[in-house]
């Protein structure tokens, strides 16, 4: 073996340009990857609100009133019947039916209680996909005699002046008057005409069922019964 000098090979280290450069296209690609996952992931969404909004046959109307601008669950908190607080945007995550009233409960109040429980049972198989929701704008103590018929109701107690900030009635109408409709997202997208005489409610409950049956038929592929985590 023939004795040499130890050769020593310095290479040159990579341009700062090019790290610099190579590193933003691997952001660039990061974020380009992440941004497809959240389309995938929102594009049944997307889908059934066109189809339902956009996409619809000629002559086929709603009943209810879409309300444009929707109007997303406010921050504020509610009571349960026993005092407990409880987050409104806690009812996110299934559609909910909603109904406002003082605890008292006139003969009008009561009408729309049934209503919204017929509704609910009418849907069948799609029923718990829907929650009907009372919710008591005053400080008036609810009858003994109605809490046996609310066993599948949420019953909350809220501000009035905090809920009229949410939900509102169409002109020349009481909050009271009217039931609402807030999708799983937490949006109040539709409201459904006053109630009016027993003749004319029969009618009006076949309407408000047909608005509901579209929704949950447009919104199956993404929204299941029950909400995320429980």
């Amino acid at each position: 073996m023939l004795d040499e000098p130890l050769g020593l090979t310095v290479h040159a280290l990579p341009a700062y340009e090019k790290v610099v450069s190579g590193d933003a296209r691997r952001t660039r690609a990061g974020r380009l990857k992440m941004m497809a996952v959240l389309a995938v992931c929102a594009a049944p969404v997307i889908a059934s609100y066109l189809t339902y909004y956009v996409i619809r046959p000629e002559g086929r109307r709603n009943y209810g009133e879409l309300i444009e601008p929707q109007r997303p669950l406010p921050s504020i908190t509610a009571a349960s019947m026993e005092g407990a607080p409880v987050p409104l945007s806690s009812l996110r995550g299934q559609w909910l039916l909603i109904s406002v009233a003082g605890g008292a409960c006139d003969a009008s109040c009561e009408k729309n209680l049934y209503l919204q429980r017929q509704l609910r049972e009418s849907l069948g198989k799609d029923k718990d996909r829907l929650d009907w929701v009372w919710l008591v704008a005053d400080k008036a103590p609810v009858r003994p005699s109605l809490m046996p018929a609310l066993g599948q109701a949420t019953v909350l107690r809220v501000d009035a002046q905090q809920l009229a900030q949410w939900l509102a009635p169409a002109t020349g109408r009481q909050l009271a008057e009217h039931l609402y409709l807030v999708d799983p997202l937490g949006n109040w997208m539709m409201r459904f005409p006053a109630s009016g005489a027993p003749q004319v409610d029969t009618v009006a409950a076949k309407n408000i069922k047909r608005d509901l049956e579209r929704l949950l038929r447009a919104s199956a592929a993404w929204d299941q019964p029950g909400r995320p985590g429980q």
